[in-house]
This record gives C-alpha cells, structure tokens and sequence, in this order.
C-alpha cells in the first residue's frame, strides 16, 4: 500500500517541494522559539518581577532556597501555570484541527461534541462535595472522568456504521444543552463557594501544582505525537470520505481513533484548566490561512500558537487588574470574537 506522502502527492494535497521534513521542521523550531519567548516574557511580568539574570541564578543554584520568596514565585506558581497554559493552549488547538478534520467544517471546535461540558458537570460535582479538600487532583479527576463518559455516549449517538458528521453534531450539541442544564442548576443551588465554580466554568489556570503539571505533561505529548503520526491520513480524509476509500484508507477506522484520540486530549486539558473557549476554533484557521491545509504542518504550527495565545492571554488575565485576576477564558474570549466575527463574514464554513 502507498505510504501517506506518496499518497498525498497523487491526491493533489501538496508537492514535496512546498511541504518538506526540512520545512516542518524549521517553522516548528521558530514558533517553538516564539513561545519560549512568550515563556519568559510570562514568568518575567507580575506583582514580583524576575529578571532573565534572576531566573538563570534561579536554575544554576546548586542548592535552592526553598524560603526565598523569588523561588517561591518562580518554582511554585508561575513555571507550572506557564507550562500549563502552554499545553492546555497547545492541545485544545490540536484537538481543534482534527475535530475540523473530522467534521469537514473550520467552524468545528473542541467543545463543539460536549466534552467540555461532561468536565464541567464533574468539576462542579468535586467542588459540591468537597472534594478538592480531600486532595487537589481529585476535581480534575473527576473531570476527566464525567467528559470520558460523555465522549462514549456521544460516540455512539453518532455511529451509523461509520461516523457522520451531522449526526455526531447534532448528538454533541444535544448532550451538551442536557449538561448545561444540570450546570446551571448545580451552580444556582449549591452550598460551596460559587466564585471557584464560575472560575472554572469560564477557564482558570491560577493555583496549577507541579503535581498536576507532571500528569498533564506526558499526556498531552503522547496525545499529541499520536495525531502526528496520522497527520498524512488526515490529507487524505480532508478530500471527502468517498475519495480517502478510494484511495486505500480505511475511513471507518480513522475516524474512531481520529475522535477518541481528540477527544481525550480535550478532555486531559478542561480536566485542569476549565473551559476555555475559542483556541480550538479560532487558532487553527488561523494557523491554515497562513501555512496551507496540510496536516504534517499544521497540526505543531496550530500547537505552537495555541500555547502562544492562551499564555499571553493568561498573562493579560493576571495583570491587567492586578493584584486581582481575570478568567483567561473571560480574555480569550475577547481576544477571540472579533476574530470569530471575522470568519462568519468570509463565510468559510466548509472544510475545503
């Protein structure tokens, strides 16, 4: 059988003179670099302001002074928020693309299958029951689980002997009207403090642990390296599910593992950041418009600049009212309707 890249050349999805293993690589290295720079620049600002010279005296120290308040700061609250921040915007946009892919429309999103709603009911449960004073991990836990079952049940709402898009749509939306009831009504009667609640109903990062980043972390990667290596199999499914039969892929199974893998890195990263809108929407078409429709491409372009975006995003979220903070998703949603707006009037509702 014909390797993805063989493939993808007789489908007309790209000539091996625009997208080389040399020219992925050297525009991940400079978006990679983009967000190390946004890394720094986020664990430079705020209340307590640590220079590059401070942060390298920070990393070189052979024994850390774990009562100096810098190390405190930099150790303790902004690596892990930063890192977390890099991965939540890094995978809700991954898991954006391939939900694009998956549905044939750039207005799809992670959020668009309920996902985010199944965290949200079990986020809420957790905070109800006092759970996160038993140990932290136990909320993002719990949402992790409450999205997988909404993931299954969606899933099979929407096989029909292979995936339809409508129909997983249309399954989503309804799960996720379903949910957000029982959110609403959680939140208008629930004794814990409602503050936390809406915090994490509208996107949070603030209070992420190392312990947290450390479970976060190697999931997303291998999430991530997993939809890479089906990032040629993605070219063929974007021409239509007619076209990628015909061409020797098997449309049935791609599609399973195509949604399974998106919609556990969506789940992984609302477990633990709460909603956050519009990165997997918009970071994505973006992310095409500039660099082409193929997927070995876009798939770490579309990583890079989610990271990107939600770290300035949570760094204008933590300091623009400063010493108080705004929801990052409050910011991203701002940032982001315009843009949103944007792509309504160009009317490029289609995955072409």
């Amino acid at each position: 059988m014909e390797n993805d890249r063989s493939i993808g050349q007789r489908a007309g999805i790209t000539s091996p003179a625009v997208i080389t293993a040399y020219r992925v690589v050297t525009v991940s290295v400079v978006f990679a670099l983009s967000t190390l720079a946004c890394i720094l620049l986020s664990l430079h600002i705020g209340s307590y302001p640590i220079t590059l010279t401070d942060m390298l005296a920070l990393f070189s120290s052979v024994e850390l002074d774990t009562t100096d308040p810098m190390h405190a700061v930099f150790f303790e609250i902004r690596i892990p928020r930063v890192i977390t921040a890099l991965l939540v915007g890094g995978g809700l946009a991954a898991a954006g693309v391939v939900f694009q892919v998956l549905l044939r429309n750039v207005l799809a999103d992670p959020y668009i299958l309920g996902v985010s709603s199944g965290a949200a009911v079990g986020a809420l449960i957790a905070i109800a029951l006092g759970l996160v004073s038993i140990s932290v991990i136990l909320q993002p836990a719990l949402a992790f689980f409450t999205a997988l079952l909404v993931v299954a049940v969606v899933y099979r709402l929407g096989l029909r002997g292979a995936l339809e898009s409508n129909t997983l749509i249309l399954s989503g939306v309804m799960i996720g009207a379903f949910l957000s009831a029982i959110i609403l009504g959680m939140v208008s009667t629930m004794d814990r403090p409602v503050r936390n609640a809406l915090f994490w109903l509208v996107g949070y990062l603030g209070g992420t642990t190392s312990g947290e980043v450390a479970i976060l972390l190697p999931g997303v990667v291998l999430l991530f390296l997993f939809l890479y290596l089906l990032s040629g199999r993605m070219n063929i499914l974007a021409l239509g599910v007619q076209s990628a039969m015909h061409l020797g892929v098997d449309v049935k199974r791609l599609q399973a593992l195509l949604y399974i893998l998106a919609s556990l890195l969506t789940a992984l990263v609302v477990s633990f950041s709460g909603v956050i809108g519009f990165i997997g929407l918009l970071v994505p078409h973006v992310a095409r418009r500039l660099f082409g429709p193929d997927h070995r491409l876009l798939l770490p372009v579309s990583f890079f600049l989610g990271a990107n975006f939600l770290i300035i995003s949570d760094l204008i979220a933590r300091s623009i009212i400063t010493p108080n903070e705004l929801p990052v998703g409050a910011v991203t949603a701002a940032l982001g309707a315009p843009l949103f707006i944007y792509i309504l009037r160009r009317k490029t509702t289609r995955y072409t």
